[in-house]
């Protein structure tokens, strides 16, 4: 019974250091065994792994591709315009001995702070570089440019143990301050246009009308032309049947213009006349007979 009492204890320590021992590696990270803050081993390959417990201790890493988001920063182009530029990137650990020994117990977040240095100074220094203006950075050139940024913080990143695999420039914007003056410009350039539109316009509308006017005027000139000529054509006929009937029967011609005299000068009360009683121009209406 003694016996018993004496090895549960025993079988219990044995059994937790036996279970402080072991580890697992996720396929997802990667491991260190440390003892006193040295590096002992390191553990990439996923699945169970022993240490020395109390004395060595497990520093896991993430294996996967992490993602960092930058702080918004300003830049200048060559062209001094401006530009407000957010980026994020893309990376993972390459080299976890290397990746301890740069960072030591900060891990990411300390990696991640010397790795948002690098990418703002490399961006500065990439959109900033000459020939690269704000027209190219907002262009499909902006590829090209991303990637130039990709492979010099990748050269930066070496000594951190970290492999940059990708960045991207999320937004490209101008400063706050600066907004308002380029939206005012661009209204401006929209205007103007507008304005050169509706000049255009009224000079096509003004030649229209004008070539309706001149075609109007033609038609009437044309028209009245062709109305005096059927005039003249109908006064000579009328010319030639008075004419005729004068020459068939010169009392009944006499009478027949008297009478259209009579109608022309008696129309109307607003006529007066001056002339003896006697004269030619009663003749008809003296007498119900001609003169002889």
């Amino acid at each position: 019974m003694g016996t018993t009492k004496f090895l549960i204890p025993v079988v219990v320590i044995l059994g937790f250091l036996g279970l402080s021992s072991v580890f697992v590696v996720d396929e997802r990270e990667k491991a260190l065994v440390l003892q006193f803050g040295q590096i002992k081993s390191v553990k990439e390959e996923p699945g169970l792994s022993f240490k020395i417990p109390f004395i060595q201790e497990v520093v896991r890493y993430d294996d996967r591709i992490l993602s960092l988001d930058t702080d918004t920063i300003e830049v200048t182009p060559s062209d001094d315009r401006r530009l407000v530029v957010d980026a994020f990137a893309r990376y993972r650990i390459r080299d976890v001995v290397q990746f301890r020994q740069a960072v030591g117990v900060g891990g990411i977040r300390v990696a991640e702070d010397r790795l948002s240095s690098i990418l703002n100074a490399q961006i500065r220094e990439v959109l900033g570089a000459d020939q690269v203006t704000s027209d190219t950075i907002l262009s499909e050139d902006r590829r090209e440019l991303m990637r130039r940024i990709q492979r010099q913080a990748q050269r930066s990143a070496e000594g951190l143990g970290l492999d940059v695999v990708d960045v991207r420039l999320k937004q490209t914007n101008l400063p706050e301050q600066n907004l308002e003056a380029t939206f005012a410009r661009m209204r401006a350039e929209r205007e103007r246009e507008a304005a050169d539109e509706i000049a255009r316009g009224n000079e096509a509308a003004q030649r229209v009308r004008a070539l309706a006017d001149r075609t109007v005027t033609e038609t009437l000139s044309d028209a009245e032309r062709e109305a005096q000529v059927i005039r003249g054509e109908a006064d000579a006929e009328r010319s030639a049947i008075y004419a005729e009937a004068y020459g068939q029967d010169p009392e009944f011609y006499a009478f027949y213009r008297s009478l259209e005299a009579y109608e022309k000068a008696l129309t109307g009360g607003n006529s007066s006349m001056v002339m003896t009683p006697d004269s030619e121009f009663f003749d008809y209406l003296r007498s119900g007979t001609a003169p002889e």
